[in-house]
């Protein structure tokens, strides 16, 4: 079972409909018992980091979620949730991340051709390939947001252009980020969720 985390912050409904569309049994829970029987986890996320890391702690799921992730239980965070895996934010003052991966979430810069929120379908370009990026090099996905997470290119794997190299997906280990949508993003963004599940079950035939 992969687990998607429920905290209020999610498109929750989209990602468990994408993914009953690949055929993975999904579960939404805050449940810690839950969590800790779920073999891959999914952090979604809507809207602002501290409100968001502010109902992860009221509902004691961040020592849950550092534990597994020390467990090597696979996570994929997305949108928000990806921007959650770094270390801290600039989004309405400082505010600490899980700090998975090393990195800062900095608001994108908006110009007269480039608004902010960056909102819509932009290309996606291969930096450096992982297990979730098979098949998406050059791929249009669909993005919806005002910050981005400033990280080092070794965890850089790819990146859109909007007003210079936004990165689009970044890991690190069994932890891996998408800043754009896959639940919206049509088929390539269901073959990032089938690479998702490929990477939590392998070779075996159980989901």
């Amino acid at each position: 079972m992969i687990a998607v985390i429920d905290y209020d912050a999610g498109n929750t409904r989209n990602v468990l409909r994408a993914l009953e569309a690949i055929g993975v049994e999904a579960e939404l829970t805050s449940d810690p018992t839950r969590l800790r029987q779920a073999d891959g986890l999914i952090l979604p996320g809507v809207g602002a980091f501290p409100k968001a890391m502010e109902e992860l702690e009221k509902r004691h799921l961040i020592d849950v979620i550092n534990e597994l992730v020390e467990k090597q239980i696979p996570l994929l965070g997305i949108c928000l949730g990806m921007q959650l895996l770094v270390e801290s934010s600039q989004e309405h003052g400082a505010t600490k991340g899980f700090g998975f991966i090393p990195g800062v979430c900095r608001p994108l810069q908006a110009t007269k051709d480039y608004p902010v929120p960056h909102m819509g379908w932009n290309q996606v370009h291969l930096n450096h390939e992982d297990a979730l990026t098979k098949g998406i090099d050059q791929e249009y996905v669909y993005f919806v947001h005002s910050y981005y997470t400033d990280v080092a290119d070794a965890y850089l794997r790819m990146y859109s252009e909007y007003n210079g190299r936004v990165p689009a997906m970044i890991s690190k280990g069994a932890v891996f980020g998408a800043q754009f949508h896959p639940e919206k993003s049509g088929d390539q963004g269901h073959q990032i969720l089938k690479n998702f599940k490929e990477y939590v079950y392998g070779n075996s035939t159980s989901n």
